[in-house]
C-alpha cells in the first residue's frame, strides 16, 4: 500500500489527512513535532530525566489515544501513548501522515524468548516477523489475497543504526547489557504459549504486539520509525508475563528505563 491510496479512500469518502488526525489522535495536525515518541503503553512520566516540561493536549484524560509535548534541553517532542497492541498502534502512524513528523522511537516492552537475556536488558529489533491481523491491511488490494502471516518487516534503515550506535555507546558506559533482536509480533499474550516452538524455529529470540505492523504502518506514511525495547519477562526462563516476577527485576528494569533510555532516545533523535 502507498500512502496516496490511503489519502484517496479518505477523500472517497469525506476526509483529509488532516481530519484523520484530529479524529484518531484528539490534536490538530499542527500540534505534532518533527520528532515523535511512541509508545503502546508507557506515559512520558516513567521518563522524567528526558524532559523539563509537558503538555497534554487532549481535550480529555478519557481520551483513547494521549498526546503531549514535551520540551527537553535540546529540543522539541511529541510523546504519543496509544494502548497495547497493532491496530491502535498503527492507526496512530498512519495519522501522522498528515503531520510534519519525519523521525520516531517506538518504546515499549518486549519478552525474551532467550537464557542469554534477561529482564531489564535493551533490545533494538532489526526487524519483526508478522504474527498479528493488523498487517494483512497495509498491503494493499486485494485484500483477500493479504494473509501477511510470517513475512518480515524492518525499521528504516538509517533509524536503526543510528540507534543500535547510540544504544552500544551508552550501554557500554553504563554497563548495560543490550542485544539486537528478531522479534515475532503476536496478537494473544494468553494464547502465545501453545506456539512458542514454531515462534523459536522461526529464530526469534523476543516477542511482542505491534512492530510489524509498525514498520509497515511508517513506511508508507515515510516516518523514519525503529524501535527500542525494555526486556519485561522471559518466558524460558518461567518469568513469563503470566508468571510471578520477584521485586529485584522490577526494580532494575525500572531503574534502566528510567536513567539509560532518555539518554538513548534524546541522542537519537537529534
Amino acid at each position: 500500500m502507498e500512502y496516496k491510496d490511503l489519502v484517496n479512500s479518505w477523500k472517497r469518502f469525506g476526509s483529509t489527512p488532516e481530519d484523520v488526525c484530529q479524529q484518531v489522535l484528539g490534536v490538530s495536525a499542527d500540534k505534532i513535532n518533527e520528532k515523535v515518541i511512541i509508545a503502546p503503553w508507557w506515559k512520558p512520566d516513567v521518563f522524567d530525566n528526558l524532559w523539563y516540561e509537558k503538555t497534554f493536549l487532549n481535550n480529555s484524560d478519557d481520551a483513547d489515544i494521549n498526546v503531549w509535548n514535551i520540551k527537553t534541553n535540546d529540543y522539541n517532542i511529541t510523546y504519543i501513548q496509544t494502548g497495547i497492541g497493532a491496530p491502535v498502534l498503527s492507526d496512530a502512524l498512519l495519522a501522522l501522515g498528515g503531520t510534519k513528523c519525519k523521525k520516531a522511537i517506538f518504546v515499549g516492552s518486549v519478552g525474551a524468548l532467550s537464557d542469554n537475556i534477561y529482564i531489564g536488558d535493551i533490545v533494538i529489533p532489526k526487524l519483526s516477523v508478522c504474527g498479528d491481523g493488523m498487517s494483512r491491511y497495509l498491503k494493499g488490494s486485494p485484500l483477500k489475497n493479504n494473509d501477511a502471516f510470517g513475512e518480515v518487516s524492518y525499521p528504516d534503515t538509517e533509524m536503526f543504526e543510528v540507534l543500535k550506535g547510540n544504544t552500544k555507546i551508552i550501554c557500554e558506559e553504563n554497563n548495560i547489557k543490550w542485544h539486537i533482536g528478531t522479534t515475532f509480533s503476536i496478537d494473544t499474550i494468553v494464547a502465545q504459549f501453545a506456539y512458542i516452538d514454531e515462534i523459536l524455529q522461526m529464530g526469534c529470540n523476543v516477542i511482542e504486539m505491534e512492530t510489524a505492523a509498525a514498520f509497515r504502518a511508517a513506511s508508507i506514511v515515510n516516518i523514519k520509525l525503529a524501535a527500542l525495547f525494555s526486556v519485561s519477562d522471559n518466558t524460558m526462563q518461567n518469568k513469563s508475563l503470566i508468571c510471578e516476577i520477584n521485586e529485584k527485576d522490577h526494580n532494575y528494569r525500572k531503574d534502566v528505563r528510567k536513567n539509560i533510555f532518555p539518554k538513548i532516545i534524546l541522542k537519537t533523535l537529534k
